[in-house]
């Protein structure tokens, strides 16, 4: 067995684990394994050990993985969304995290209609309010919800966070709670299912299923630390 593949049983333990905890059904949380930076091998190992979803950020980077691996898997795009990126990302990434803006959305959707597509999308929230990140205000949200959910090609599954950092996996709690408490309230308010919550990485995310994650978007707890990123294929 590959040190990725037991990575990936320590890692499925551990949400197991956190989903008794927390009450909720193990098939309720997916595991994304964001393999950005790690070569194609490794992701070749991952798929040794039955993971399916694998999350990438750079577009360049992942073209060529995706290429050359089995069309069965499943790619999510984790990084942030640049506008003249859309047209290539959209055929290789059925799943989109990090849609941070009305205007976005309404492009991407005019894109997918012209391809053909109907790409499942996260809605990214900055929920510390931070200036170095990306993502919509709670009021912009608010403000903006009934544009984007009239959208006909995009599939709005949920709300997407990167909390602030913190010095341990407790500190993102409270995060991982505004955006849970957010996305109950705005079902609520504009009688609508956002069923997913995608927030938890390598250093959180046990607490993140604790406070109702539906994607876990896990690194380098399973592949180990980055390599340079120009050592990406065979």
């Amino acid at each position: 067995m590959s040190e990725v593949e037991e990575n990936l049983l320590n890692i499925r333990r551990r949400i197991q684990a956190a989903c008794v905890r927390a009450g909720r059904d193990l098939s309720e949380v997916e595991l994304i394994a964001v393999s950005k930076t790690f070569p194609v091998d490794s992701v070749r190992d991952a798929m040794d050990a039955g993971q399916v979803a694998f999350g990438e950020s750079r577009l360049q980077e992942a073209e060529p993985k995706i290429e050359c691996l089995p069309g069965s898997l499943k790619w999510h795009f984790i990084g942030r969304v640049q506008r003249n990126k859309v047209r290539k990302l959209l055929p290789h990434f059925g799943w989109v995290h990090g849609v941070d803006s009305a205007k976005l959305a309404a492009y991407m959707n005019e894109v997918a209609g012209e391809l053909g597509l109907f790409p499942k999308v996260f809605l990214q929230v900055n929920v510390g309010e931070e200036v170095s990140k990306g993502g919509f205000e709670v009021d912009a949200l608010r403000a903006e919800l009934d544009a984007i959910l009239s959208l006909d090609r995009l599939e709005i599954m949920g709300l997407m966070c990167i909390p602030p950092p913190g010095p341990d996996a407790a500190a993102s709690r409270p995060w991982f709670v505004k955006l849970r408490e957010l996305r109950d309230a705005l079902e609520i308010d504009y009688g609508v299912k956002l069923p997913s919550l995608s927030m938890g990485m390598s250093d959180d995310f046990e607490v993140a299923i604790e406070e109702g994650a539906t994607h876990v978007r896990v690194g380098s707890a399973i592949f180990g630390k980055r390599p340079p990123a120009s050592i990406l294929l065979d």
